[in-house]
């Protein structure tokens, strides 16, 4: 079966803020397809000359962040007429953009935190009192947590946008919502089992995913059986409505009344010994190196 897929090239590594992250992820993934037999080879873009991707039959994309995750290297696989995994070009470049992805999200009525785009001439005052304290400044397109920060106190906003501004000149405050951080990894046109993240620090940022060992993630995610479902399929939409396809992530958030509120979508998920994607798989009987290989199968071009 593995020598269908001819020669594949991982990328990972890569330019972004997420490069140590990616290098993580495409290890495992090297290493998964290597185990199966594939004719598998690392590919760093930060370090080779992406013609030389032209010896391979198809590529398996563990970059995050810019370069990556945002269309740009989807849109090179494209015109080189070369197999990749996830999503399309369009669809990678939105679900990059957590204020366009928000936008999109809005208009066809998936429900999503309530947001504000920040500038250096915003009215900061006014922004705190209308999402509410405390809130979220997050740089639009950055993973990984980078460069966000919980505001708490009146007065704290310009500060934290001067943070996210640092990642990305677009950035957004977002309305906090207490009541718990989920995730939904999408497999194909299959929902995997919801998972509950549970950081033991204040939230869910940066060393809670990757240098942390008491995160807790629960799967089953304690949700009823009928309303997980339902969140599923829901989550389903939501990732097809940014044009989300072949496996990705949907991030959601709960209130303490129990409503879900959709906060971003990821179209290239970590594969790191924490990552959520491969937990879900693996609450639904799948194990590491399965996911892998259908991942790979899906690869596509256009």
């Amino acid at each position: 079966m593995s020598s269908q897929f001819g020669k594949v090239a991982v990328l990972l590594g890569g330019k972004s803020g997420e490069r140590a992250v990616s290098l993580k992820s495409g290890g495992a993934v090297l290493a998964s397809l290597q185990r199966s037999g594939v004719d598998a080879h690392a590919f760093d873009p930060a370090e080779k000359p992406l013609h030389e991707l032209a010896a391979f039959d198809r590529v398996f994309i563990a970059l995050h962040g810019r370069y990556g995750e945002d269309g740009t290297i989807q849109g090179a696989l494209e015109l080189m007429g070369i197999p990749y995994t996830g999503s399309g070009v369009m669809a990678s470049s939105v679900g990059m953009d957590k204020w366009r992805t928000k936008l999109l999200w809005r208009s066809a009525g998936v429900a999503t935190p309530d947001f504000e785009l920040v500038t250096a001439d915003s009215d900061f005052a006014a922004i705190e009192n209308r999402l509410g304290l405390p809130l979220f400044v997050k740089p639009a397109n950055e993973g990984s947590s980078i460069g966000i920060s919980k505001v708490k106190q009146a007065g704290e906003l310009k500060a934290a946008y001067k943070l996210a501004a640092k990642s990305d000149p677009l950035v957004i405050a977002e309305q906090f919502v207490g009541g718990g951080e989920y995730t939904v990894g999408i497999l194909g046109d299959t929902a995997l089992p919801i998972i509950r993240i549970v950081p033991a620090n204040e939230f869910y940022d940066y060393d809670a995913k990757y240098l942390r060992d008491d995160t807790q993630y629960l799967c089953p995610c304690g949700l009823p059986t009928e309303q997980e479902l339902q969140i599923r399929e829901q989550a389903l939409q939501a990732f097809r409505t940014v044009g989300g396809r072949g496996w990705g992530r949907v991030d959601f958030l709960m209130d303490e009344a129990g409503k879900h509120y959709f906060l971003e979508v990821n179209t290239s998920p970590g594969m790191t010994d924490h990552s959520l994607v491969p937990m879900g798989a693996r609450a639904a009987g799948l194990g590491f190196d399965t996911l892998v290989l259908k991942v790979l199968e899906s690869a596509h071009v256009g």
